[in-house]
């Protein structure tokens, strides 16, 4: 619970491994400086990679091309059903193709911009410098990128930008991208450098004097608790969205092997700090357990408004032109329907909020391809969103190109992560954290199309560079077997005390119960006053769960309730730190919207003087208040302003 001091303050943080120097040499400096493993020896290291989407299959595929020995683990059956198969919308890159202004420095620029000045500039200069290496990569793996009628590659925008940078294929490129990856790494499973273990999910990290030595792992069909061990453990296990309950993550994306390394010292930076997508199909219902997303994408050729009127139930059919209001359009001339992701969403929340929202519940407002239609011609809109235009029509029973498409925002990414320095190491020595699972390049908002070019950019360039410094540096010791014998006991201990509470309430009760809690206090709005609600209700919550929660079967045999059970058990420690670090922050930062710190249009103010800095924060034990270390953020290149896209 809260109280008035729900943090100690620990002594500052510093990255000190990003090179000094101007910041276009700055990775070329760093892959200089780094150590190198010779071939003999790499086949000597082992390497341990949790997580198969597009940063850990990436990273895996390459390690093992490498020559080093990976083991890899996910949940899921299959490395090819990781989340990553369901972005949509494209993947950003600076190859200027359009010959329309684009550069490297553009993109670094936009992603500081669009974060709001919460990303660290080494980071996001060297992501827009490898991402026109990506596409090169990608293509030559056969990636189905569309074209225009030429053959060459074709781009188009996203919110946060006015230049066409994105690739993409139709409304699929997260999963063209990650059948890219996934061939890459299968080849390497058949060649034995890399081997794979499905169904087995992170429930503990081995560490020895001090340092990540391996994981333990649960086969999730046999139940069987495994230990591996390692020279080096990467975390790729993506973002904690559902820690709301609907989001628009696959419904087994967690936070428990990152939250488990937290619990072993690896700082968790700017939890606070997630992202609501403007561009969803609205709730329904209360039986829904997710939202399914509509690509940003649609925005290109789609127009946003709602009725002048509140209250305006008239079909969208019979409201003419002069009665409805093109919100982002009006407020944001220079970018319109193409504004960042936070500032398209709350002002579709305004105009809900002010009685103007549309379909049940007035939770909506209309994406309209009205006038696409008449300009480009139903075959070209076809070409281009097809696969969108149908899945809308399958989940709704409403044909988008008759009617509009009413869209809400959700929950959909989450910025915040464990805390890593420029080499993507954790303040565990040996635990490298890959993709959305760590903090490093978003800042409080992710520009629509970067969450795919981090990914790979981690997996394929930065960490098999990174890595192999450390390795080269690190001196091999055995790993004690008391050091196993812990991880495992730890792991057995919290599968026993779940199974032994035989309460009267599911795993999924308490999730949906946290969810609205989250929505509701620390959602697209927060407040003082509801954070220190939050503050009060969510350990409430979670004792209750540990006195109500039944989970029925055994933990030696398949038993989904009781991996369900483990993955709330460790949302609701996260939310209460959710919860710190929100209150914590009295400014509104992308994402990070306090009404308290706002200009007087509404917009989001900044508070540079107090908050240019990362918040990482140290798990001191259970109940225990966490501590607050401060990386400072320094600004050389994108000097902070304000953030205005009108």
């Amino acid at each position: 619970m809260i109280t008035h001091n729900p943090y100690l303050t620990g002594a500052p943080l510093a990255d000190t491994k990003a090179p000094g120097g101007p910041i276009e040499n700055r990775w070329t400096t760093r892959t200089f400086e780094a150590k190198l493993v010779n071939p003999a020896n790499k086949r000597r290291k082992t390497i341990i990679v949790v997580g198969t989407g597009l940063a850990g299959g990436s990273a895996a595929a390459t390690l093992g091309e490498q020559g080093y020995r990976v083991l890899q683990f996910c949940f899921q059956d299959s490395p090819r059903r990781a989340h990553s198969i369901a972005a949509q919308g494209g993947i950003n890159a600076a190859k200027n193709y359009r010959n329309d202004g684009d550069s490297v420095y553009r993109l670094f620029h936009d992603t500081i911009k669009g974060g709001d000045y919460r990303a660290r500039e080494s980071n996001v200069h060297r992501l827009a410098e490898i991402s026109t290496r990506i596409i090169d990569q990608c293509v030559a793996q056969g990636v189905p990128f569309a074209r225009e009628y030429g053959g060459l590659l074709d781009n188009r925008s996203f919110g946060g930008t006015q230049v066409s940078r994105t690739f993409y294929a139709r409304g699929q490129t997260g999963q063209q991208l990650l059948l890219g990856a996934y061939q890459a790494l299968m080849r390497q499973v058949d060649a034995g450098t890399v081997e794979l273990h499905a169904r087995h999910e992170m429930l503990d990290l081995i560490i020895a004097d001090g340092v990540a030595r391996g994981v333990v792992v649960r086969d999730l069909v046999t139940g069987a608790i495994v230990s591996h061990t390692a020279d080096a453990v990467v975390l790729a296990t993506g973002g904690y969205a559902n820690i709301y309950f609907l989001s628009t993550n696959a419904m087994g994306s967690n936070i428990t092997a990152a939250w488990r390394a937290h619990r072993h010292g690896a700082y968790f930076a700017n939890p606070c700090f997630t992202q609501i997508h403007p561009t969803c199909i609205p709730p329904s219902g209360d039986h829904q357990s997710k939202l399914t997303l509509m690509s940003e994408s649609l925005r290109n050729d789609g127009r946003v408004w709602v009725p002048d009127r509140p209250g305006d139930d008239r079909p969208p059919a019979d409201i003419p032109e002069r009665e409805r209001d093109y919100f982002l359009e009006r407020r944001y001339p220079a970018y319109g329907n193409l504004v960042p992701r936070d500032i398209a969403s709350r002002a579709a929340k305004n105009v809900c909020d002010e009685g103007r929202g549309v379909g049940p519940g007035g939770l909506g407002v209309y994406l309209d391809f009205a006038e696409a239609m008449t300009r480009l011609g139903p075959e070209a809109v076809k070409a281009k969103y097809a696969n969108l235009f149908t899945m809308y029509e399958r989940i709704t029973g409403e044909n988008p190109y008759r009617v509009p498409m009413r869209i809400y925002p959700a929950v959909h990414y989450t910025m915040g992560g464990l805390w890593v320095d420029y080499d993507l190491q954790s303040t565990v020595p040996g635990l490298f954290v890959i993709g959305e699972a760590n903090f490093s390049d978003h800042g409080a908002n992710r520009l629509g199309a970067s969450a795919l070019m981090q990914g790979l950019a981690d997996g394929y360039f930065v960490l098999p560079t990174t890595i192999g410094d450390y390795l080269a540096r690190a001196t091999a010791a055995e790993i004690p077997a008391t050091a196993i014998e812990a991880a495992e006991n730890r792991v057995t201990a919290t599968i026993d005390r779940l199974l032994s509470v035989r309460g009267d309430r599911t795993a999924d009760h308490f999730h949906r119960r946290l969810g609205h809690i989250m929505w509701e206090y620390c959602g697209m709005e927060r407040t003082e006053a509801g954070l220190r609600k939050a503050a009060e209700l969510v350990p409430a919550l979670r004792a209750e769960f540990w006195s109500r929660v039944d989970v029925p079967g055994s933990g030696t045999d398949l038993n989904q309730s009781l991996e369900r059970a483990g993955r709330v058990a460790d949302f609701l420690e996260l939310a209460e730190l959710m919860v710190i670090d929100a209150l914590h922050r009295a400014e509104s930062a992308g994402g990070h919207f306090r009404a308290e710190s706002q200009t007087a249009d509404g917009e989001a103010a900044r508070d540079d003087e107090n908050f240019a800095y990362v918040a990482a924060w140290e798990w001191n034990g259970p109940g225990l208040p966490p501590t607050l270390h401060k990386e400072a953020l320094e600004f050389e290149y994108a000097h902070p302003t304000t953030r205005s896209y009108t």
